[in-house]
């Protein structure tokens, strides 16, 4: 597998992990903003090189402290996920999120 190494000299596959917690004026507003990520988000698959694998879920647990949608990648190299982070798609659709997110957290870690 292309990509970067570990200490080991072996590849080493990148999982990337991101959550948001969303503005809506409405429950209906916020449970369609959440949807509206998720679809984006999950649009992302097949177009971008070296992202293997999107998953996008909506929150369920009415928690107060929970996030309110999470995404779930994994990229082939640290290289795809620098590549993915620049990407006209992905910067596309960061963009059509406009002001909805109240919070994002994110968590990016290397499987070797």
């Amino acid at each position: 597998m292309a990509g970067m190494t570990d200490t080991m000299g072996e590849s080493a596959m990148i999982k990337h992990i991101v959550m948001w917690k969303l503005e809506g004026e409405t429950p209906e507003a916020h449970r369609q903003a959440c949807l509206f990520l998720k679809e984006r988000f999950e649009g992302l698959a097949g177009l971008i090189p070296g992202l293997l694998k999107i998953e996008v879920g909506v929150d369920f647990s009415r928690i107060d402290y929970a996030c309110d949608v999470v995404l779930y990648s994994e990229f082939e190299s640290q290289e795809a996920l620098d590549a993915y982070a620049s990407h006209p798609e992905h910067l596309r659709v960061k963009g059509e999120l406009g002001n909805s997110r109240i919070a994002r957290h994110q968590v990016d870690y290397r499987l070797s």
